[in-house]
């Protein structure tokens, strides 16, 4: 028999890693790779590391307080949530199961490798609705500033588009 007991920093980790992204639900914050860290101090008080996808990112407070509220809901009550701005959040840091669920949900995910300081070529964005790679931007800013608004050429849908960076 075979028993796997979890350090509390592991329970702690999958607890925050089921708060949900406030602006594309179906994701998690551990999806998104928004979820960076969990440490526990010596006295038993708990820290939660997170990046945010902008720097600018009007979500980090509902995931600050989403974060704390689960923590709490477990019998964790000695939370704080540090906000790291470096390195800067990449598309990189998203998960595979993260973007499957963007594009089941009709938000094509991010193609290619951020650049980070290097030329970027950019690739065909392929529909959601219909796997088409016939599309175009139609604006650089869609219903948030990490996606832009496509529509397919085919279908005719319009979508949105989670920007590499």
């Amino acid at each position: 028999m075979v028993t796997t007991m979890l350090t509390l920093e592991q329970t702690v980790w999958e607890i925050a890693a089921t708060v949900a992204d406030p602006e594309i639900p179906v994701l998690t914050i551990e999806d998104l790779g928004v979820l960076r860290a969990v440490n526990i101090d010596d006295d038993g008080a708990i820290t939660v590391t997170i990046t945010p996808t902008y720097s600018g990112c009007p979500a980090m407070d509902a995931i600050r307080d989403d974060i704390i509220t689960a923590l709490a809901e477990q019998g964790h009550s000695n939370v704080r949530v540090n906000l790291v701005l470096s390195p800067a959040w990449t598309t990189d840091w998203m998960s595979a199961a993260g973007k499957a669920k963007l594009e089941e949900y009709g938000i094509a995910p991010p193609t290619g490798k951020a650049a980070a300081g290097k030329v970027s070529v950019g690739l065909s964005v392929k529909c959601p609705q219909c796997s088409s790679l016939n599309t175009r931007e139609l604006t650089r800013f869609g219903s948030t500033s990490c996606k832009a608004l496509y529509v397919c050429q085919d279908c005719r849908e319009p979508f949105d588009y989670f920007k590499v960076h």
